[in-house]
């Protein structure tokens, strides 16, 4: 099955709205055998929407839309596709009525008239049920074709997919030759893509139906291995096999597969070792903090951390000596090999990590310029400084010494518990 999808919002062409639901469908349709051949945005307008929906029609005789199913003028999607089938919008009362007690039992007050629209139905059309808003989404099928309409929403648009979208996919493709487009994601870090890509070199043909692509990022590099347009049994194994060939050219560079942290990495292997962890941080202002509490069950590890961006605090919070301080200067080995330690008596954890740099844009100096960083890790009694020349803006300067900490810390656990777990190798 071959279908085309059609985003629509005046806020995605302008740029103030990422549009996250073409990727969203892309992957859920071709797992399970559905190919989207073309994606188009158009403008919230009645004839943008009628062309890009009726060329679409012509040519694969199925789509998909996002957007304009809401209560307000420009939301027009529903009347312009009810047009190209020659289907008036009938209201269905009892959406209309279930509407209005959603309304009271959120406690938002009267529903307004506006919303009425959103219980008009095409005639002939299936109401895809819309718990997490209030537009439904619409299954329309006729002579032109298919046309399923879903919120613009993301979590809305999400819900529907897995609920309605793609169960309903599945039963209209039964009984026949299925093929799958599937991929597994292995996210590395601390090597550059082009290096990474010489490791790797000639490994493409050793894979091959398998490709592979290289997905940079500010915290390292995923390596997405796709199997195209195969039986599902036989894209799994074709997989398996390119992920077995390719782990041990990685070695430590590997961290974690699909969309695994590495803070989450480091959280898991230093509690099963038994340790606990304490940050101190001065340019990256909380970031390591933060990327360690965004992992779910973090507490159980993370006792928490010292913002010391003033060289008062790195002293009289963290204990770092003044003599430091004067002689090497707050971006240093030495200082930073000293805030972790301060840290780590401070709160009386075994493990801690703490970054001192330049982030910019403004601060740097001929010995040491913008992008100078020093990410310290400590584990019992064992600790590293690693000096860092980074590139970027601010945000990039902060989010790569975050990264780098982490791996840093990753590398002394791997070494301290003699880890065989690919995502702890050090």
């Amino acid at each position: 099955m071959e279908l085309e999808l059609v985003t629509i919002g005046n806020e995605l062409l302008l740029g103030f709205t990422l549009d996250t639901n073409t990727a969203e469908l892309a992957t859920a349709l071709n797992a399970v055998g559905v190919r989207l051949v073309r994606s188009t945005t158009v403008a919230d307008t009645p004839d943008a929407i009628r062309d890009a929906v009726r060329d679409a029609l012509a040519r694969t005789g199925f789509v998909v839309t996002t957007g304009g199913l809401g209560p307000t003028r420009d939301d027009v999607t529903k009347k312009v596709v009810a047009d190209l089938f020659g289907a008036p919008l009938d209201l269905d009362a009892e959406y209309l009525e279930e509407l209005r007690k959603r309304f009271e039992r959120l406690g938002r007050g009267p529903m307004s008239e506006k919303n009425r629209s959103q219980a008009e139905i095409p005639r002939g059309a299936v109401a895809l049920q819309n718990p997490r808003g209030t537009a439904p989404g619409v299954w329309l099928e006729g002579p032109p074709g298919v046309v399923v309409m879903l919120p613009g929403v993301p979590h809305e648009m999400r819900g529907l997919l897995e609920t309605e979208l793609v169960p309903r996919l599945v039963r209209r493709m039964a009984g026949s030759d299925t093929t799958v487009t599937r991929s597994r994601l292995l996210r590395t870090t601390g090597i550059a893509e082009s290096s990474l890509a010489d490791e790797l070199e000639g490994v493409d043909e050793r894979i091959a139906p398998v490709t592979l692509a290289y997905l940079p990022s500010l915290e390292g590099v995923d390596l997405r291995l796709t199997a195209w347009h195969m039986a599902a049994a036989a894209a799994d194994a074709a997989l398996e096999d390119a992920v077995q060939a390719i782990l041990p050219l990685l070695g430590r560079r590997y961290y974690a597969e699909a969309d695994g942290d590495l803070a989450a990495v480091v959280l898991d292997g230093l509690g099963r070792a038994g340790h606990r962890l304490a940050t101190a941080e001065s340019c990256t202002g909380g970031l390591l903090g933060e990327r360690i509490t965004a992992i779910g069950g973090s507490s159980a590890v993370y006792v928490g951390g010292v913002v010391a961006y003033a060289n008062e605090v790195k002293g009289g919070v963290l204990e770092v000596s003044p003599d430091i301080l004067e002689r090497h200067g707050a971006v240093s080995e030495e200082v930073a090999r000293a805030m972790a330690r301060g840290v780590a008596e401070r709160l009386g954890v075994s493990a801690a990590m703490a970054v001192t740099g330049v982030a910019g844009p403004g601060g740097g100096t001929p010995d040491k310029p913008v992008g100078t960083v020093y990410v310290a890790a400590r584990l019992g009694d064992a600790d590293r400084v690693v000096r860092l020349g980074l590139s970027g803006d601010r945000d990039a300067v902060r989010r790569r010494s975050a990264q780098a900490a982490l791996d840093l810390l990753r590398g002394l656990l791997a070494r301290s518990v003699g880890a065989e777990d690919p995502g702890l190798a050090g």
